[in-house]
């Protein structure tokens, strides 16, 4: 009897561990050689709308505006260092506003 509710309890333990550990995985996004995670890019375009509230912060430079906030994410930092750092960014966000929410699009990984 003891036996079978240490299995139970380990069962329980494992599925709970599978569960949380698929929350985890994130969806990446795979573009012009940079790949940069899904909620990355979520985060940008909230930074992108700060930004318009305080347009003084990025006027004098040619790199998009958003790159020099202290709050850009990690992954989405390097992009700042092409000279298309614009034009990615905007497609970022058009590829992450259409399909990788269903992962259907190509440039997407880590889908379930």
């Amino acid at each position: 009897m003891g036996g079978r509710t240490a299995s139970d309890l380990l069962m329980g333990v494992a599925v709970v561990l599978l569960v949380l550990l698929q929350g985890t995985q994130s969806v990446y996004i795979q573009y012009q050689g940079f790949q940069v995670q899904l909620e990355s890019v979520k985060k940008l375009s909230d930074l992108e709308k700060q930004q318009m509230l305080s347009p003084q912060l990025g006027a004098q430079s040619l790199l998009p505006s958003v790159c020099q906030h202290t709050d850009l994410p990690l992954d989405l930092q390097p992009i700042c260092t092409s000279k298309e750092a614009a034009s990615i960014f905007r497609d970022l966000r058009i590829i992450a506003g259409d399909d990788c929410e269903l992962c259907v699009n190509v440039a997407c990984t880590g889908c379930l």
